[in-house]
């Protein structure tokens, strides 16, 4: 207030020396000249001369000559600018002022006032602008964080994990009992990274750790810290540990960090001066800082493998916590979390939820009850059943169900039946541990004609022949299409099925060096500066996507009566389930013995 109070005077006072300027100026102009002169010819002017009425004449080097007669009364005439004027006038005893000299003289005095008063209130205002800029950049260099110190977040509302949480739980005890881990000379780690797919609890993970160590938890996203003026960034990076600083112990969590620490050998292609000041600055910033103050920065990203090599070096992010899709009992354990406080029918088998929900993120599980208990509360249900979660499943994975689905011709319903029958039975025939538990020709709200719900056993590692036969199991639909309905009848369905098959192939030549033609060489490395895909490599893709197709259209071409019979089943009740389907391929490989 009293810095406020200061810059109004100040420019009260200058407006006022302006204003006082410009008056000073008509009171000099009204002195020397106090009544408005009568204006007279040069030759009355020359008569009044030799007349002896003229007292004084002004010269200047106007072009004007102002005078004044004998009885005090000014006058104005032309100045006919003759060498011996002033000695003619000087000669007849008449006063000659050089008013050029004086009056110039005042004005150049005025004109100082008024110029250095606005001189003035421009340094002012320049000056002000500058104050001004530098707290608007202060204002934008300011990061913006979410900052919570009580939370009802704790460990025990993570469910899986386990190793992750015992790692991250060991820094509760860093953060509150650093004396015990001085003892032994022990550092507490500066920096933690977890990693993994998207919703797996990362985030949660970080809350829980400020909720049970009772600091203060600074969570900010690394798209924060990108911004197009120059400096900005890493303005936003010191000020961030500025405030951490301040709070003494807290946690400073960065979710997506890979917004800023890329890896800096890009090789000039697509890299950027801000984003490596930026890194650059966080590097400094947490190298600055001592592990027995009691901050922890953690950060969570989905792409480890891009991040740059001197964030994760020791000293910076010491521990790198990889947190994954949860396994058979993890998902146990998450689904009990999320129907604890929910009305749930005690015929619900978690377990059974637990084995159909195979790669189901916690987010994803969270969702899938949510999505179940809101289908029990539109029904005013009294539990959540089986039913509701079955609902939502589908819902989850594939959309809801299309309710008018008058406009569909019997044409189109039976291009779907056959083409999802052909997943089923290549499912049935290659994949016998995986379950198909669902197969529907109702289209969805994403856009899918119909699908089989086809899900693997949990693995730790996936085989070269579990992923040939899953690529034949998505060319399936196509094969049947074309043995059914001809190949010119083909259609878009496979759009999909292709694209998953595509990736499976690709990954398994470039990444997992399992085709014998190209070599057990990681063509991700060696393309990685350039991208794209090697001629010799789309060759050996394409090649071995027609080997695949052919074993497949071989083997729909022996069991295509199994086909049919799926295919009947769907036309006749658009939705077959796993006992049903199960009991059509156990008839089918009963008559296929005989």
């Amino acid at each position: 207030m009293k810095k406020f109070n200061k810059n109004r005077w100040i420019l009260v006072v200058s407006v006022v020396i302006i204003v006082l300027s410009i008056i000073s100026f008509g009171i000099y102009r009204q002195f020397f000249y106090p009544e408005k002169p009568i204006e007279i010819t040069y030759g009355e002017f020359l008569e009044n001369i030799e007349e002896k009425q003229v007292s004084k004449v002004m010269l200047s080097d106007d072009a004007k000559i102002q005078g004044e007669f004998q009885d005090g009364q000014r006058f104005i005439t032309d100045h006919p600018r003759s060498d011996n004027l002033k000695e003619r006038l000087l000669m007849e005893d008449i006063q000659v002022i050089e008013v050029g000299e004086k009056q110039s003289m005042g004005q150049i005095i005025t004109f100082v006032i008024v110029i250095g008063s606005f001189a003035g209130v421009a340094y002012y205002l320049s000056k002000q602008g500058s104050k001004q800029a530098s707290k608007e950049y202060d204002k934008m260099s300011s990061v913006e964080f979410s900052t919570q110190k009580e939370s009802s977040i704790s460990f025990s509302n993570i469910a899986g994990n386990e190793e992750a949480k015992e790692n991250i739980m060991e820094l509760v005890d860093f953060l509150k009992n650093p004396e015990k881990y001085q003892r032994y000379g022990a550092r507490m780690p500066k920096g933690v990274i977890l990693y993994g797919p998207p919703g797996t609890g990362k985030t949660l993970m970080a809350k829980a750790l400020a909720s049970e160590a009772g600091v203060d938890f600074l969570a900010v996203s690394g798209s924060d810290f990108v911004q197009v003026y120059a400096g900005l960034g890493a303005g936003r990076v010191r000020n961030l540990f500025k405030k951490a600083s301040e709070k003494g112990k807290c946690v400073i969590f960065i979710d997506e960090i890979d917004a800023i620490g890329k890896k800096r050998d890009r090789g000039g292609l697509g890299g950027s001066d801000e984003s490596d000041r930026t890194l650059n600055a966080l590097l400094t910033e947490m190298s600055g800082f001592k592990g027995s103050e009691g901050i922890i920065v953690m950060a969570a990203t989905n792409r480890l493998d891009i991040l740059d090599e001197a964030l994760l070096r020791p000293g910076r992010f010491d521990r790198q916590i990889e947190v994954g899709l949860p396994d058979l009992k993890a998902r146990q354990d998450i689904l009990k979390l999320y129907t604890k406080d929910r009305p749930i029918a005690t015929a619900v088998s978690i377990e059974r939820i637990a084995h159909q929900t195979v790669y189901f993120s916690g987010a994803k599980l969270e969702n899938l009850m949510n999505e179940a208990a809101i289908y029990a509360a539109r029904e005013d249900a009294s539990y959540i059943s089986e039913k509701h979660i079955d609902r939502a499943f589908y819902t989850v994975i594939a959309g809801e169900e299309k309710k008018d689905r008058s406009n569909i011709k019997e044409a189109d319903r039976s291009i779907t039946a056959y083409h999802e029958a052909g997943h089923t039975v290549a499912t049935k025939l290659l994949c016998p541990e995986n379950k198909v538990t669902k197969v529907t020709i109702i289209p969805s709200t994403k856009g899918a004609g119909g699908f089989s719900m086809n899900i693997p056993p949990d693995r730790m590692y996936h085989r070269k022949k579990d992923m040939l036969n899953n690529i034949k199991v998505a060319l399936a639909g196509r094969v049947v299409e074309e043995l059914v309905f001809g190949e010119d009848n083909i259609t878009t369905g496979a759009s999909n099925d292709i694209q998953k098959a595509t990736e499976i192939i690709v990954a398994m030549t470039k990444q997992f060096g399992m085709s014998e033609e190209v070599g057990m060489i990681n063509y991700d490395i060696l393309l990685g500066q350039s991208g794209g895909m090697d001629q010799k490599l789309i060759e050996s893709c394409n090649k071995t996507m027609k080997i695949l197709y052919t074993e497949t259209k071989e083997m729909i071409q022996e069991n295509i009566a199994l086909v049919k019979a799926i295919a009947e089943g769907l036309m006749d009740k658009e939705t077959l389930k796993e006992d049903e389907i199960q009991e059509i391929v156990s008839s089918y490989l009963m008559k296929k013995a005989v």
